[in-house]
């Protein structure tokens, strides 16, 4: 339509094989026969399909969580210091079982907004929830693999470092971490 403009790519830290555009709408004439429902319908919709892309966003967390935990304990069972495995060492084997123990909550959490959703029940609080826990989890998990991995965690051959910088979007998009916790008390506070 006229009026309609897509800007340029834009050079993103994280989430790279993904191409980000600004949209742009410069007096852009949208005709009712184009018009997604009644007047007041769109705020009520919006908020619907966030909730749904928020349990999106913690499943993609989720998956990042994990690939940077079973990369960090199969590195630890390769990676020697001091006559033997890391992974045998208490400090990184306490790191991993937190890092497991953690990820299954998310995924937990992640199933049962998922599970609401097709029970037809009200999954915004659980996918609130999913969101914020599975996105701080993604971040700290992948913290923590590029500290298994040393020095080698900080070079991109080891991918550590790319699931550290994809991490970093998922406390952003579909409402940042602070919009969960305002969405989760309100909910809380509400009952």
């Amino acid at each position: 339509m006229p009026g309609f403009i897509v800007g340029a790519k834009e050079d993103k830290m994280g989430i790279r094989g993904s191409d980000t555009h600004t949209l742009m709408f410069q007096d852009v004439k949208v005709p009712k026969e184009n018009r997604i429902g009644e007047d007041g319908f769109g705020f009520k919709f919006a908020m619907k399909t966030l909730a749904g892309g928020r349990m999106g966003i913690a499943a993609q967390a989720l998956g990042i969580a994990s690939g940077a935990y079973e990369l960090a304990l199969a590195y630890s069972k390769e990676r020697k210091a001091f006559g033997k495995t890391i992974n045998q060492h208490q400090a990184i084997a306490f790191k991993l079982a937190d890092m497991a123990t953690q990820i299954e909550a998310a995924r937990l959490m992640v199933m049962k907004a998922a599970a609401l959703k097709d029970a037809g029940e009200d999954y915004d609080l659980a996918s609130s929830m999913a969101k914020l826990y599975a996105s701080e989890v993604a971040m700290t998990q992948t913290v923590e693999a590029v500290q298994v991995h040393g020095g080698y965690g900080f070079v991109k051959e080891y991918h550590v470092e790319r699931l550290m910088r994809d991490a970093k979007i998922t406390q952003i998009y579909e409402g940042t971490s602070e919009v969960q916790k305002i969405v989760i008390s309100r909910s809380i506070l509400n009952d």
